[in-house]
């Protein structure tokens, strides 16, 4: 059966929650023997040159033009290096399930923000409803739990470290969007990926204590497969679901992952490690079920606004590129 381009999209924003509602678990168990540069910083530039390498094979342009080389290295350090590195030295100091509070209500509410405030998307009371839903639903699920214990000084430390890299992302995920007129999703996750990740591992290389003895990759099966689980469907597949999403959905909208990925969560935790789940819990989800169904129901976000010259310039311009890279080519196999 062929799914429907709407059905496929929602498919995808499915694996999407899921896969992403397993990561604070992986990146828990990661740095607690590997610093947190080199844990992030290594498997982010794996998986852009896994995804350049398909991108390649499949005959799509791997370089981006020099026109926007700036900006796309400016969104890949606000998305991958300052993101990971912040949020995980953060999460050296909190518990893996306040920093999934504060990063899945975040998200959403930021990305909606940052869109409305730069004109990529308009602002409803459909949308507003959503995201107050959302939230509350995640302060019923997770807040009291979360906020059971008294908070420290590195305690703050490490839930403001996890805010400013929620930040980042949120900021180099609207920036973002306006590159896919010339980058397809897999071209613009693999550049993202590589950059971000390259950058940070070199500056975990420099910098970070234990980061040379950390490169010999002695880490113990635990943080090894952890790795692996990150790279594969935590890095690879779903960036580039993710930059899809974002280019066929805009940014609020599929920002709503946050609303179910704690969901999905509890019941892997439920289901696999005997966690007890009550009526406030199941309250605190369905709240979030519905508010991420809310905006899914919400029409697709308008497109990109561009004038009409400016899109045409621009797509003359992928062209152009496109069939420069391609002389090259020849030129070098004529060689």
């Amino acid at each position: 059966m062929t799914l429907s381009p709407v059905n496929r999209q929602r498919l995808l924003f499915l694996v999407l929650c899921f896969v992403w509602g397993t990561t604070w678990l992986g990146m828990k168990v990661g740095i607690a023997t590997v610093p947190p540069g080199v844990f992030a910083g290594s498997r982010w530039t794996v998986a852009g040159l896994i995804l350049l390498a398909l991108c390649k094979l499949r005959g799509e342009p791997v370089r981006p033009t020099p026109r926007i080389a700036r900006r796309l290295v400016l969104v890949a350090v606000l998305m991958v290096t300052l993101n990971q590195v912040i949020q995980l030295y953060g999460l050296k100091h909190i518990s893996a399930g306040l920093a999934a509070v504060i990063s899945s209500s975040l998200t959403p509410i930021s990305l909606f923000g940052f869109s409305v405030a730069i004109g990529q998307e308009g602002m409803n009371l459909r949308q507003l409803a959503a995201m107050a839903l959302g939230t509350f639903g995640l302060l019923v699920l997770f807040g009291p739990a979360a906020l059971a214990g008294t908070l420290d000084g590195w305690t703050l430390l490490g839930a403001l470290g996890v805010i400013v890299g929620c930040l980042c992302y949120s900021v180099g995920t609207i920036m973002a969007r306006p590159l896919m007129i010339t980058l397809a999703p897999t071209q613009m996750a693999a550049l993202t990926n590589l950059i971000g990740g390259a950058i940070l591992l070199s500056a975990s290389v420099i910098t970070e204590p234990g980061a040379g003895e950390a490169l010999r990759l002695q880490w113990g099966w635990p943080s090894l497969l952890a790795w692996l689980y990150l790279l594969l469907p935590g890095s690879i597949l779903s960036t580039t679901i993710y930059f899809k999403l974002i280019c066929d959905w805009g940014a609020s909208r599929t920002g709503t992952y946050a609303f179910v990925s704690p969901v999905i969560a509890v019941i892997l935790g439920v289901r696999f490690f005997g966690e007890h789940v009550g009526w406030s819990e199941f309250a605190g989800m369905a709240m979030m079920l519905t508010a991420a169904g809310l905006a899914l129901r919400l029409r697709r976000s308008g497109p990109i606004r561009f004038t009409l010259r400016q899109v045409l310039a621009m797509r003359a311009h992928r062209a152009v590129g496109n069939a420069a890279i391609a002389r090259s080519g020849r030129l070098v196999d004529e060689r």
